[in-house]
This record gives structure tokens, C-alpha cells and sequence, in this order.
């Protein structure tokens, strides 16, 4: 079944590439990059499954149990753009890829120098023989990173004021999972595909753990009254837990500015002692939004005025 669906898709990502894409590309004179041309279409294709994927199970989910109701969407719809850039887009895959060089020739002069950088491999052989058991590691580790990637991005002002813009959606659904500054996503990006690297991921692998990633985390952020009880909430990120994270006050205030910053598993919030298992399903935004400080509607206007935010932070102002 799996390599029947895996031919239909091939078949159509090569009719699309040679109807539509090809020839523009020719046209163009930029042939010389007709198989990066190809393997994109194949991302921006599996990007519109995933998006379809989420409406087809998400959308039903906060229509059943919805934690707010708004007349007004305006600023949803503006996530949803943010969604389509994301997921059509081939930002952190991209990264990776351009990483792969530079960091190959940083380990030939490790090595040239006597210095052998330690590699997952080396500490668990059996991950070659295993496919799934070497994804969940993986996958457990690069989510270490984003824990404290996202530490970093609340607790360094500069950084902050890149990431409020996340923060600032007061009607949070499954959508807001992609909205963030482009100058915000090209760092985090950078940071996961640089640890990706250092570990051994193959690009396979990365691919497959980006969807899977932003799968679990489109659904944490839905705006649905939905617990994993107990034990789930601590082995999984759920929209209840995650939306203490976004709650006005508890999630970007107090000792560490935050709690709840775990992408996928809550393990390393609960290690770091930055878990919030108590709050309950609380309004989302930051509190200046409640002293009138505007983040912005609309697209355009919510990038600018991020960068408006990082100058301000280097000249000390908030």
C-alpha cells in the first residue's frame, strides 16, 4: 500500500515538474538546477498533503471543543498565510542541506588535527540496524535543542523581541504554530539543522522529523479543550499544556520567563523545572498587547514592526 502511494505521488510530482515546472525553467535558462527544481516540488507537494491533513483533523477538533469563539478572524487568516509559507517552503530542510558542506569540512580538519567529534553512532551502534528506534532518538534529541533554542528565545531580549510576534495572537488555533518573524525561523532553523548535523542525522530522517514535529506542534497549539490526562500530558505536548505556555503573563513572565517550553515532550520542562501542569485554559497574547502595544494584523506590518522590536532591544528599550 505504502509503495503504491509512494509511485502515484512520483508519478504526479514528475507530470507537474515537466508541464509546469520544466519549462519555465527552461525558458529561464536555469536547467542546471532541474533536479533542486524537482526535489522542491516534491517538499511544496508533501507541504499540501500536511496542510490538508491538519484541516481534515484539526479543524473538526476545535470545532468540538472550542476554548474561545470570536466573530472577527481577521488575524487567524492572517496565520493561515504564515502556514502555507511554512509548509510549502523548504526553510529548514534548505538550511540543512547548505550546512552539509561546511560541516563535513570542519570535521576533515577536526580530524586532520587528531580530533574526532563524538558521533550518536559511536555511543548507540544498534541505531544503524534499527530505522525506527534511531528516528526516536533522533527526535528526542533535536527536541532537547528546541527546548533550549526556545529558552533562549524568551530569556535574550533581542531574540524576545523577534519572538513576541508568536505570542501576540490572542485567538490562538492550530494556524499559529508557523507564525513567527522570517528572521526568527531562519535562526531557529539554522540552530536545529547545525545540531542535526553534529549528531549524524541523516537528511532523510531530518525530513521525516520536521513533518512529524510540526504535525504535534500544530496541534498543540489548537484551540481546543483537549488533555492527554496525567500521563500523556507528561510523555506529550498537548494543547492544554502548550497554551499555559501562550497564557497572558504565565507563559512569557517569572524566573525564567516562561514555562512550558518543550516543542514535543514535556521531559525536559519537567527536568529543567520549568513545567506548568496546573494553569488552566487561559487567554493567549503578551500583557503590554492589554496596554494597547501593537504587534500588528496583517502580515507585512507584523514583520516590520518585529524588526521595529530588535532595534529597540539593542538600543535597551523593550
Amino acid at each position: 500500500m505504502i509503495d503504491r502511494m509512494r509511485e502515484v505521488f512520483t508519478a504526479i510530482q514528475a507530470w507537474i515538474f515537466e508541464a509546469a515546472v520544466q519549462p519555465v525553467m527552461f525558458s529561464l535558462g536555469l536547467m542546471a538546477y532541474a533536479e533542486d527544481a524537482y526535489e522542491g516540488l516534491g517538499m511544496a507537494m508533501v507541504g499540501v498533503i500536511e496542510i490538508a491533513v491538519l484541516v481534515a483533523l484539526f479543524k473538526p477538533l476545535e470545532a468540538w471543543r472550542p476554548v474561545e469563539q470570536w466573530a472577527e478572524k481577521r488575524a487567524v487568516r492572517t496565520d493561515v498565510i504564515y502556514t502555507w509559507l511554512n509548509r510549502l517552503g523548504v526553510l529548514p530542510l534548505a538550511i540543512f542541506l547548505l550546512l552539509v558542506i561546511p560541516v563535513n569540512e570542519l570535521e576533515i580538519w577536526l580530524r586532520m588535527h587528531g580530533i574526532v567529534r563524538p558521533n550518536i553512532e559511536d555511543v548507540m551502534p544498534w541505531i544503524e540496524r534499527n530505522s525506527i528506534g534511531a528516528f526516536l532518538i533522533y527526535l528526542l534529541l533535536l527536541d532537547f535543542v528546541e527546548y533550549w533554542v526556545h529558552r533562549g528565545q524568551h530569556q535574550l531580549n533581542w531574540w524576545w523581541a523577534l519572538h513576541s510576534l508568536h505570542h501576540s495572537q490572542r485567538q490562538m488555533t492550530f494556524w499559529a504554530d508557523d507564525r513567527n518573524h522570517l528572521l526568527d525561523d531562519v535562526i531557529t532553523s539554522a540552530a536545529v539543522a547545525v545540531a542535526a548535523l553534529i549528531i549524524g542525522v541523516p537528511s532523510g530522517q531530518f525530513f521525516l522529523i520536521i513533518i512529524a514535529g510540526r504535525m504535534i506542534e500544530s496541534l498543540s497549539h489548537a484551540n481546543a479543550r483537549v488533555s492527554f490526562g496525567w500521563l500523556g500530558e507528561r510523555l506529550l505536548v498537548s494543547p492544554k499544556f502548550h497554551r499555559a505556555h501562550h497564557a497572558i503573563g504565565v507563559g512569557h513572565e517569572g524566573a525564567y520567563r516562561g514555562c512550558n517550553f518543550a516543542v514535543l515532550f514535556p521531559l525536559w520542562d519537567i527536568v529543567f523545572r520549568t513545567a506548568n501542569f496546573q494553569s488552566a485554559y487561559e487567554p493567549t497574547g503578551i500583557r503590554d498587547q492589554l496596554q494597547g502595544r501593537d504587534y500588528g494584523i496583517g502580515f507585512w506590518r507584523q514583520q516590520w514592526l518585529g524588526l521595529v522590536r530588535l532595534k529597540a532591544s539593542f538600543r535597551g528599550a523593550s
